[in-house]
């Protein structure tokens, strides 16, 4: 099965009450016992029952959701002649540095959907529709076009807060309150599938929670089979009260087109995101200073539980906020301010979307007891500087960005633990680092047997080639070695 993911989604907004009204009939109603609310059908008694529509409900919502058109320019080389890698041949033509390739403008543009969520025209979408892009648009349903700025580009959670230029008030939509959407609920997606228009439609909430889809660093998805195809993507999914409920994100599909399983990040982690584009366009989530790891079967058999929950802690460390609440080793995290997680993509979910200053509750099960452990939500310390370095020297980190680790860092990057050291932040494609196969979030742990700890350090050493290059890189947890000449 595949993963597709789409590009934008459309208007929606508040639902006809009524829409599926139950009733019972037969003609032995007399004989048979008092059916219950289940068993009720209802044939449409009159014109305007069968009437019942959406259309109401669209009409308010539509105008808040947008087509984002994000656009980049990207120079390429245009390869001219072989003769000019010959430096006699450059100069008689008059290209003394030019060599043999001509650099050649071209724009990418790509297109989404967006939602506006305040009369100011903030916009929130997808990260994955306006990425590298120069320059925003968005287009209203009624045909304006503006210029957007973009305020906020947050990867980790695929969410981006743009900024219509002018033109305000807009028409906005409302987030609905928190976990207020039920499986079964009826909801309405609405974007620009495959640049056709701005097109609704109509579904279920199929699943919640669902946390193995892999397109985010925090999976905690509305599953649902309202239609969702490419240009969908930060779209509007809302409920029947016109609340923006989900922002649609991506599909299974093995054609490219929806197979019924779509997938919304929650209106609340939605919401935290535009949070902190107005309190000064930087997400900053909470530090734990822990790990914990899924609960399977055979754990859960082993603690006495009734059946696999929460999340069991395998390390605190020191002067973390997690040390200073108290949480142990082996302690089984179930709640996090009485909301249930059932495994650590729910913890970090739930946990990420706290607000810093304030605290959160964890309940936890410690010696088949269970209590509450209040944790302090602190920003992750920036204990020492990024001093952030572009490697040019020709080695195989040549073309590679790369910053000192630090909590603040780790955190950025998803990594667990407190690790130090360098880390590959950025690799610029056809250089050196590329070819090698780094990575941004590789990890240099040594370079010919000398422990590198800064990038100040790496820095020096590249600029000293040796003839034999033994590197120790980790990535995902695994160093691996790397002998290169």
């Amino acid at each position: 099965m595949r993963l597709i993911r789409t590009r934008s989604a459309g208007y929606a907004k508040t639902v006809v009450a009524g829409l599926m009204a139950v009733c019972w009939f037969g003609s032995a109603a007399a004989q048979s016992p008092q059916p219950t609310p289940a068993d009720l059908r209802l044939v449409p008694e009159s014109a305007a029952q069968v009437k019942l529509s959406f259309a109401p409900l669209v009409k308010e919502v539509a105008p808040a959701v947008v087509n984002v058109y994000a656009s980049r320019k990207v120079v390429q080389r245009q390869r001219t002649s072989p003769f000019f890698d010959d430096p006699f041949f450059r100069r008689f033509f008059g290209q003394p540095n030019g060599g043999g390739d001509r650099p050649r403008e071209r724009v990418e543009s790509s297109l989404g959907s967006g939602v506006i969520i305040s009369a100011d025209g903030t916009v929130i979408t997808n990260h994955h529709v306006i990425k590298g892009a120069d320059e925003v648009r968005v287009a209203l349903n009624d045909r304006r076009e503006f210029d957007a700025d973009i305020v906020l580009l947050d990867e980790r959670t695929d969410l981006a807060v743009l900024k219509i230029r002018e033109g305000a008030p807009f028409d906005h939509v409302e987030f609905a309150s928190t976990d207020s959407l039920e499986v079964g609920d009826l909801v309405l997606a609405i974007g620009n599938p495959f640049g056709v228009g701005q097109t609704v439609t109509q579904g279920i909430v199929s699943a919640l929670a669902r946390t193995q889809v892999g397109v985010t660093d925090f999976q905690f998805f509305i599953q649902t089979d309202a239609a969702i195809n490419p240009g969908n993507s930060g779209g509007a999914l809302v409920d029947m009260t016109g609340k923006l409920v989900g922002i649609n994100t991506a599909i299974f599909s093995r054609s490219g087109g929806s197979n019924g399983i779509g997938f919304a990040i929650p209106a609340h982690m939605a919401r935290y995101v535009a949070r902190a584009a107005d309190q000064g366009g930087k997400v900053q989530r909470p530090w734990l200073g822990a790990t914990v790891q899924l609960v399977s079967a055979e754990i859960a058999e082993a603690l006495s539980l009734d059946r696999p929950r929460g999340v069991l802690v395998t390390a605190v460390f020191n002067g973390t906020p997690a040390h200073e609440a108290g949480l142990r080793v082996s302690d089984l995290v179930v709640a996090v301010d009485g909301k249930e997680v059932i495994d650590p993509n729910a913890f970090g979910y739930r946990f990420a979307t706290k607000m810093i200053g304030e605290s959160s509750e964890f309940t936890v099960l410690r010696s088949g007891k269970e209590q509450v452990v209040t944790v302090a939500l602190k920003p992750a310390p920036e204990t020492v500087p990024r001093d952030t370095r572009e490697l040019m020297e020709f080695s195989p980190f040549e073309g590679a960005t790369v910053m000192n680790l630090s909590p603040a860092v780790s955190q950025e990057f998803g990594l667990a633990g407190l690790p130090e050291g360098v880390i590959i932040t950025e690799v610029k494609r056809g250089g050196q680092a590329d070819k090698v196969g780094m990575r941004p979030g590789d990890i240099v742990r040594a370079v010919n047997d000398q422990n590198v700890n800064s990038t100040r350090m790496l820095e020096t050493i590249t600029k000293t080639p040796p003839r034999v290059w033994r590197l120790e890189i980790e990535r995902d947890g695994i160093v691996n070695q790397l002998v290169l000449r």
